[in-house]
């Protein structure tokens, strides 16, 4: 930001002497920075800077896209800060917005403006009173551009953010975010309330509800006197464990050595939150039940372990449990809630508990006389599996954010709350799995003339990560989030059957228009059918003689290649998507499996049951005292979170000069992942424990604070193993320690000692 190069008078002269310069000079030009005159009678002409403080607004309700709307901030201070505090000190030159957002302040000279919003202000996008106090910025050469027509907006912010991060200028960044948003440069800093083009008004106002929330969060680091960075991204561990018992000893090796954080730090740490960085979109690819010795260097899946070896690796990342439901429960909310079956999302789930999503998809409704739901369903284990409580979808919708889930084989026109079914009528031949690749049986199934009926249960609920919560199955926008997508063997008869209506135009393929059209969601799970996410599926066919019996690839050792063929279609349909090759938009691909393939039962790690009991385990409330204490309410919930194994977990990024080629050997699991996102979107907040979601906040510093009420961590032997942490690589393993992994799945993968080659942040945006 510039700096005025006189000192500055305060607002009561200021004006005193602009009145007297007016009636002094009036035929000087208002943007003159001269001297006039000669001896005492000489007067300095003043700079007028005039603009509005534009504001966007998010309304919740929508049921397909997020409504955002744009308006002004009135009762927002704009100032020269001179002192650069992020604030509008009192002897600073400001003026106060109007109900239009307007402003018009006089300096000696142009410089660079802040927009001080405070709690008297309103955001006239939503007629509410500012909440939180926020602070945007304009650069100073966007002042001069603009001259008496000056924008100060999140956008505006973002240009001078990314000067400072970049060390770069105006113009280059202006041009970046012109790129970011399809707009052209001269239109892209204006005011978004008089845009025509639809399309750039919906992406500006996107980025700046995004940004906006993330400038708000920067400031209130700075306002509470955070110390920087994040205690979960310093390098070597988390210094505010030194105080605290009951951690490992090992992993208690960091001091504190942060200083309170700057108002400039804070805005670059609201874009980096625990060390994870702001990424547009993330497009997380499902696989399902092969360990890491299953799937690394196996000559059935080349295609992946070239892409592994491309991208950056996460070695020792563990599932929630076994079997797939309450994996995908996990990963919608960083819990599993005590499921331990695959079972239906309405069973055991009575009472309070009861689903709210009425009526129920059964056989009774109109259009699914063949629909699998049972309306009633009690299991043994008695674990509801019904869920309310926080997930990452709620989440995303509450910040006017987007989410979408990809399932490959939904039967046309049926509710999506309901499995998949089976048609003798739907017949297609093995379009994926192709003469010449591994696993045997390939001269027939390699016959053209292979008829295959459509099985049941190629799309499942219980790989859906929001269906097990009522409060997803319920938001306005579930319908419209839940898409199809493509590239399954049966897609060219589909639309056939007859055992649902089938809408007029229905698109079998939403994942590659919505590619084609930039409209995926912020967060992307896709999730192929059974027959290609490595599950397997049994189909049994006939051959051109239409007598032989034959089964398809769809189980075996052949599913892996399969697998493999389809993620490979998968990544590169992202690659060649319009955000993607936008290099100014932030975009992941990660592929992972939902669970190992664990035999012995009990593989803890991250965040959950160390001593294995069914009793101790319990989740902890937070009380209105901001005490925690045990939640006893959620029955059997001590069945779950036992852990499985260690599986393949890698991302891809769009970023050229992110770091390539790295692998992180640390801990991290479903609810390392959760929590990861959190960060990654900025729905929560490290220093407020509570606004992790579920078990996402048992960090080691949580665990040792509550202690007390977690007594199935009293013997823990590795505080820092059993943790969740944000998948940052920030904590360094002591040169003499041992990581403690599942040996048994894989005893030819030697357990670690000692740090990692590289330290590199695998989600860095630039090395």
């Amino acid at each position: 930001m510039s700096r005025l190069r006189t000192t500055l008078r305060s607002e009561a002269f200021a004006l005193t002497a602009l009145a007297a310069a007016a009636a002094l000079l009036t035929a000087c030009s208002s943007d003159s920075n001269k001297a006039t005159g000669s001896g005492a009678g000489s007067v300095t002409q003043k700079v007028t800077m005039a603009g509005v403080v534009v504001a966007s607004g998010y309304t919740a309700g929508s049921t397909t896209d997020p409504n955002l709307s744009g308006g002004y901030y009135q009762g927002a201070v704009v100032c020269i800060d001179a002192n650069n505090n992020g604030k509008c000190d009192s002897g600073e030159t400001q003026a106060t917005t109007d109900s239009k957002g307007a402003f018009s302040i006089s300096a000696d000279s142009a410089g660079a403006l802040i927009a001080d919003i405070g709690s008297a202000a309103t955001n006239t996008a939503t007629g509410a009173k500012v909440a939180t106090r926020n602070v945007l910025r304009a650069a100073a050469d966007q002042v001069t551009e603009q001259g008496g027509a000056i924008v100060i907006s999140a956008l505006s912010s973002e240009v001078v953010r990314q000067m400072e991060a970049n060390g770069s200028t105006y113009a280059a960044e202006k041009a970046n975010l012109a790129t970011r948003l399809g707009a052209t440069a001269d239109k892209v800093l204006a005011d978004v309330n008089g845009v025509a083009d639809a399309t750039v008004k919906a992406a500006m106002l996107a980025d700046m509800n995004a940004l906006a929330n993330r400038f708000e969060y920067a400031i209130t680091k700075l306002d509470r006197g955070d110390l920087y960075p994040d205690a979960l991204a310093n390098p070597g561990g988390d210094p505010e464990l030194a105080s605290l018992a009951g951690v490992s000893a090992a992993t208690n090796k960091a001091t504190e050595t942060r200083k309170p954080i700057t108002f400039q730090q804070a805005q670059q740490a609201a874009f980096a939150i625990e060390g994870i960085p702001r990424y547009d979109e993330i497009f997380i690819v499902m696989l399902e039940n092969k360990g890491t010795n299953k799937i690394l260097n196996s000559p059935y899946a080349p295609k992946i372990n070239a892409y592994m070896k491309e991208g950056n690796q996460f070695t020792s990342y563990y599932a929630t449990g076994n079997p797939s439901e309450p994996n995908y429960t996990a990963l919608g909310g960083a819990d599993d809630f005590g499921i331990t079956d695959d079972s239906q999302w309405n069973c055991d789930a009575t009472g309070a508990n009861a689903p709210k999503d009425l009526p129920l998809p059964d056989n009774t409704q109109p259009g699914l006389a063949n629909s699998p739901f049972a309306a009633t369903c009690t299991q043994a284990a008695g674990v509801n599996h019904n869920i309310t409580a926080p997930n990452l979808f709620n989440a995303l919708t509450a910040k006017g954010m987007t989410w979408r889930t990809y399932n490959e084989s939904m039967n046309p026109g049926q509710d999506l709350r309901t499995d998949s079914i089976a048609d003798s009528a739907v017949v297609a031949g093995d379009n994926v799995y192709q003469p010449g690749t591994v696993g045997g049986n390939t001269a027939v199934l390699g016959d053209a003339t292979l008829k295959l009926p459509l099985p049941a249960g190629l799309y499942k609920t219980k790989h859906h990560p929001g269906m097990a919560y009522q409060n997803v199955r319920s938001a306005p926008e579930f319908a419209y989030s839940n898409r199809t997508m493509g590239g399954g063997q049966w897609d060219g008869q589909l639309l056939k059957t007859s055992k649902y209506t089938v809408p007029a135009g229905y698109n079998l393929d939403q994942f590659s228009t919505d590619l084609a059209a930039g409209k995926v969601g912020n967060l992307n799970f896709v999730i192929p059918d059974q027959c290609d996410d490595m599950h397997g599926i049994t189909v049994n066919g006939t051959a051109g003689d239409g007598t032989t019996k034959v089964a398809s690839d769809c189980a075996g050792s052949a599913i892996i290649t399969r697998g493999d063929n389809y993620v490979d279609w998968v990544i590169k349909k992202i690659r060649a998507s319009k955000d993607w090759t936008n290099p100014q938009k932030r975009v992941a691909i990660v592929v992972m499996f939902d669970e190992g393939s664990a035999t012995s039962g009990f593989n803890s790690c991250c965040g959950w049951n160390p001593d294995k009991s069914s009793t101790n385990t319990t989740p902890l409330k937070r009380n209105a005292d901001g005490s925690w204490s045990r939640d006893t309410t959620v029955a059997n919930y001590g069945k779950g979170n036992r852990g499985h194994g260690e599986s393949i977990f890698f991302m891809l990024t769009n970023q050229a000069g992110a770091p390539k080629g790295v692998a992180d050997s640390d801990a991290y699991s479903h609810f390392s992942l959760v929590r990861t996102l959190q960060d990654m979107f900025q729905l929560a907040d490290p220093k407020v424990d509570a606004s992790y979601m579920n078990r996402s906040k048992y960090t080691e510093r949580f665990i040792a604070q509550n202690i007390l009420n977690l007594p199935e961590y009293a013997g823990s032997a590795d505080t820092h193993f059993d943790a969740v942490r944000p998948m940052n690589h920030a904590f360094v393993i002591p040169a003499g320690y041992t990581q403690k992994q599942s040996t048994d799945i894989d005893p030819s993968i030697p357990a670690q000692v000692g740090a990692d080659a590289s330290q590199a942040n695998l989600w860095a945006l630039k090395k």
